[in-house]
């Protein structure tokens, strides 16, 4: 059990065990399914943790010059690639960490095919698709809506794929089952499946949440090892949230305890706008160690309030066991998936540092940040 007094707050906490069953339950999905499963950095690009990862996945997917390098720099694989649209003064160099790059449009193919051809060392191009589904019920993360500017739609498409072109990509899910993926794959099929014997690989995105508590892995494995077969492909995919999910937390403490109208804000010294933006643009509410969220009758009822002067700041309700003290640590669950890779320093408030608890059960700081972390950005 860890002593959460004794972690210094703020401080994101990664339990590196619970990482490695992560790993390895993915790792084991991947051999059975015959199929390669690689990290998303938008949603976990924590490097420390590079090397590991690597031992168990195939590598890394970038959007961007930055995260490709990093991937090439810390897990020392090549990166698959793909952004909506790319930077022209950092193609020569993305390519220097690419291994796979995906066009978002053919007018981006067209653009940049003649530069990857002439690369010194070969780069497996592939195409976008939008097969027009998803699961997906938050507009926010719904790449399939109408007027999206992601992937080509199948009217858009030629009779014949360009020689050039060795794999179709698509991504539309989020945080979803194996029989979402079901529904989008027979979409997919009905649009683009005319296009499979030209290609070598599919890439079929995130979102798929192999490590939530009752995810159907084994209908996973039919499901793409079946396809697999039909089709004669190599079978990629990317998830993110499900490398990181339910590995760690986000330690805070109470700095103060305000009322107004009878209702109890604990002010702690972490933001959700600026360190769990996910809270406010999903929304959700985060789970916290040790109390019901919501009103519980004859429990001490408080909603939490971020530590930034933005109004919206805060998140409730919350029931807690005993009344709450300044000083008393606050446990945010679940808080290693597309936290650290979107946290700002919005009014200037201190980032929680990276900390772990290694395999012994000992802590261990990665990381702290202070001042000088928050002028580099801004001159």
């Amino acid at each position: 059990m860890i002593d959460y007094n004794k972690i210094p707050s703020p401080c994101f906490l990664m339990e590196d065990q619970r990482l490695k069953s992560n790993l390895v339950k993915i790792n084991s999905v991947a051999k059975e399914a015959g199929i390669d499963i690689i990290l998303a950095l938008k949603a976990f690009a924590n490097w420390t943790y590079f090397p590991l990862i690597g031992e168990y996945l195939h590598g890394a997917t970038a959007s961007s010059l930055h995260e490709a390098r990093l991937i090439f720099e810390q897990m020392t694989k090549k990166a698959h690639v793909y952004t909506p649209a790319l930077i022209p003064e950092e193609f020569d160099e993305l390519l220097t960490y690419t291994s796979h790059l995906t066009f978002n449009s053919f007018k981006q193919f067209q653009t940049y095919k003649e530069r990857v051809n002439s690369h010194q060392y070969p780069i497996s191009m592939g195409i976008r698709v939008n097969p027009e589904a998803s699961a997906s019920e938050v507009d926010m993360y719904n790449p399939s809506l109408p007027g999206t500017r992601f992937g080509v739609m199948a009217s858009q498409m030629p009779a014949e794929l360009p020689e050039e072109i060795e794999g179709l990509h698509f991504h539309v899910l989020c945080e979803a089952s194996s029989y979402d993926l079901e529904k989008v794959l027979a979409a997919f099929e009905e649009r683009f499946a005319h296009y499979l014997p030209q290609i070598k690989w599919l890439n079929m995105g995130g979102g798929h949440l192999i490590t939530r508590e009752g995810y159907d892995a084994e209908h996973l494995i039919r499901l793409l090892s079946n396809f697999r077969k039909r089709y004669d492909l190599k079978i990629i995919l990317e998830p993110g949230s499900a490398i990181a999910w339910e590995t760690g937390v986000l330690v805070s403490r109470v700095l103060d305890i305000v009322e107004n109208h009878n209702i109890k804000t604990a002010i702690l010294d972490v933001s959700f706008t600026a360190h769990m933006p996910d809270t406010l643009e999903m929304p959700y509410q985060p789970r916290v160690l040790g109390a019901d969220s919501s009103i519980v009758e004859g429990k001490h009822a408080y909603k939490l309030g971020g530590s930034s002067c933005l109004s919206g700041d805060f998140m409730g309700d919350y029931s807690f066991e005993n009344e709450l003290k300044i000083g008393d640590p606050v446990i945010l669950m679940d808080m290693m998936h597309y936290t650290t890779v979107k946290t700002t320093m919005f009014n200037g408030i201190k980032h929680p540092n990276l900390g772990r608890i290694t395999e012994a059960g000992e802590f261990e700081m990665i990381r702290e940040f202070g001042y000088e972390d928050y002028k580099s950005r801004l001159g």
